[in-house]
């Protein structure tokens, strides 16, 4: 940390400073506490969408038997995704995905050479695929606002356990280092002024 000036002008810009630092610190505390939020939410939605998850893998395991079967196709063939579907939003300065849906690979079957329950194996599997796709978003989603959060968070420490404090104390130190010149300078003139008034008195005497 550089020296500083112990000048009046220097005093005037430390004060500028901390001036600033005042005035931008509640907005940066705001926005960490809005990404807290944010970070909150997607958390729950991951959770949410975990169990929801579970579930569904509780049902596609159902199929596990009769996809072992031989059939004239492979329904996981169906589940091969295409495209992710996200659309973007901006939350406190950062974009954030929300899940939009998912494209399917172009799968074709026969129905007449195919078991029926490869119709329902099917869409469930492509649900399960759906919910799978939906949890990655969530967590990229949190990734994102977390990653916000992290650098907001620095920013605000930055500014309450530094930036602030260093302002402060260099502004009362140039303060005393200038109250103890002015003290200086006035013991210094009452010197002067005493040295003068006994010279004239001196020569009043010797007149």
């Amino acid at each position: 940390m550089p020296e500083i000036k112990l000048t009046k002008n220097e005093l005037r810009t430390q004060q500028v400073h901390l001036g600033q630092l005042d005035k931008y610190l509640p907005t940066l505390q705001l926005k960490k506490a809005m990404l807290q939020a944010e970070v909150n939410d997607a958390r729950h939605e991951i959770q949410r969408l975990e169990k929801e998850w579970e579930v569904k893998r509780a049902q596609v395991n159902q199929f596990s038997a009769l996809l072992t079967s031989k059939t004239s196709i492979d329904p996981l063939q169906a589940t091969k995704v295409k495209q992710v579907h996200k659309r973007y939003e901006n939350i406190a300065g950062v974009e954030v995905p929300y899940f939009e849906g998912v494209d399917f690979e172009e799968f074709t079957y026969s129905l007449f050479e195919t078991p029926p329950w490869v119709d329902a194996a099917i869409v469930e599997l492509r649900n399960f695929t759906v919910l799978y796709q939906q949890v990655k978003v969530a967590e990229e989603q949190r990734d994102a606002l977390e990653k916000e959060w992290r650098e907001v968070s620095i920013r605000v420490n930055l500014f309450e356990k530094i930036l602030i404090p260093r302002a402060i104390e260099n502004i009362r130190k140039i303060k005393v280092f200038l109250g103890d010149q002015e003290l200086a300078a006035v013991s210094r003139a009452k010197v002067a002024k005493t040295k003068i008034e006994a010279g004239k008195k001196a020569g009043v005497v010797d007149a």
